[in-house]
């Protein structure tokens, strides 16, 4: 029950499900992946694609000739760390459809549903059998109480050995994980004699619902006694780094994905809603601006410091940018997304949307970026073989990525 409370069995379908034959798989771990996720549409001219004539001024980063809006300068020094993609056009302006579209690389068009992008990097750089999850969801809160609808990542077809564990608060980190050194005879005890009453159920009820919770549990119980398990608790870090970060929780979940990555988990996704500026993204963004560049920039220099940038991909994006002008509305015709680390090319930008006319930024004028071809790059940059297939339901073959998609060479030429 303590385990259920944990979070770890809990939500529509079990996390961590692994078959017999898949936990004895042994393959290198590849790269990993943070994932900054500004719910509801960050407004790409108040951020990283500044234009003449806009709310905020325009200053030079650290790689002369690109320049980023004057509320981020500790990201304006992390540029020769970083890539800007300008060029961003993906087609739905609708938040739940361009989120799932942004998180799959499909479109949603009937019941079926696709893998999010966490859950293929799980099935593809995760390590089977490990003591820590391959993918981990962190909500890093809102700053409206009227935010943007939370993604629900699901693993499809792929099973729900790769579906996320979700943390709800990074300052609690995993609740009522238990340390493996407290009571642990009558830990064990108790799970000894959980372990035979299931063993018999499994017998007499050999149903995969049986079988999947039963993995699911005893995967749990691994993480409990897993010395990993300490990458969830922040209290031990230093005072001064967590300060680095941002007292905001979106600072401390930039620091909780660190130390999870650190520990082996392969796809972070940090979550923070509240980016649907109806009425207006300069306000919101002036005060947005301080934590979000804290926190982003500390974890670049902190991955980078530590020898794990070159292995760690950052990026920083929503479902779409925002209307030209106030960023009131929804664009998705022209918007920007920031990549960092990974082993990409850096101090770049790559696109170009239009700088003249009455709302400057409205249109993509240089070498668009559709979503298969967003998709398509971060698997690539992850070493996901794109072109393999997975097999969906009624033996369907299902392509990781849209047939459509160009990888954005850009970042690897």
């Amino acid at each position: 029950m303590r385990l259920a409370a944990a979070g770890v069995l809990s939500g529509a379908s079990v996390p961590w499900f692994e078959s017999l034959a898949n936990a004895a798989v042994k393959r290198p771990r590849g790269k990993s992946c943070i994932l900054l996720w500004m719910d509801g549409g960050p407004s790409q001219q108040h951020t990283f694609d500044p234009k003449p004539g806009g709310e905020f001024r325009s200053i030079p980063t650290a790689v002369p000739g690109i320049h980023v809006t004057e509320k981020f300068p500790k990201l304006a020094q992390c540029m020769e760390h970083m890539a800007i993609m300008r060029s961003m056009t993906t087609e739905i302006n609708e938040h739940y459809d361009a989120k799932y579209y942004l998180h799959t690389g499909f479109k949603r068009v009937t019941g079926f549903e696709h893998p999010a992008i966490g859950c293929i990097a799980s099935s593809q750089v995760g390590l089977p059998g490990d003591d820590m999850p391959s993918f981990v969801t962190i909500d890093a809160g809102s700053d409206k109480v009227n935010g943007g609808r939370f993604y629900r990542s699901v693993p499809a077809y792929l099973g729900a050995a790769h579906a996320p564990l979700a943390v709800h608060h990074p300052e609690k980190g995993l609740e009522n994980l238990m340390p493996p050194d407290e009571a642990q005879s009558g830990v064990d005890a108790r799970l000894k004699l959980l372990a035979r009453s299931e063993q018999r159920f499994a017998q007499q009820y050999p149903a995969p619902a049986v079988s999947i919770k039963q993995a699911a549990f005893n995967r749990a119980v691994r993480l409990m006694r897993s010395p990993r398990a300490k990458a969830f608790n922040l209290d031990e870090e230093p005072t001064w780094l967590r300060q680095q970060y941002g007292e905001h929780a979106f600072g401390q979940s930039c620091l909780l994905a660190r130390r999870l990555v650190e520990s082996g988990v392969s796809f972070v996704e940090v979550f923070h809603r509240g980016w649907d500026d109806h009425e207006g993204a300069a306000k919101r963004i002036a005060a947005r601006a301080p934590w979000m560049d804290a926190g982003m920039s500390a974890l670049i220099l902190d991955l980078k410091n530590r020898g794990m940038l070159d292995d760690t991909l950052v990026i920083w994006m929503g479902e779409f940018g925002r209307s030209p002008g106030n960023g009131s509305g929804p664009s998705c015709r022209a918007w920007s997304t920031v990549w960092a680390g990974g082993g990409i090319n850096t101090g770049i930008t790559v696109g170009r949307t239009d700088e003249g006319g009455k709302n400057p930024g409205g249109t993509v004028e240089e070498r668009p970026i559709t979503t298969p071809d967003y998709i398509a790059t971060l698997c690539t940059a992850l070493g996901i073989d794109t072109h393999q297939e997975f097999m969906g339901p009624g033996l369907r073959p299902m392509p990781i990525v849209d047939k459509s998609a160009k990888v954005v060479e850009e970042l690897f030429a």
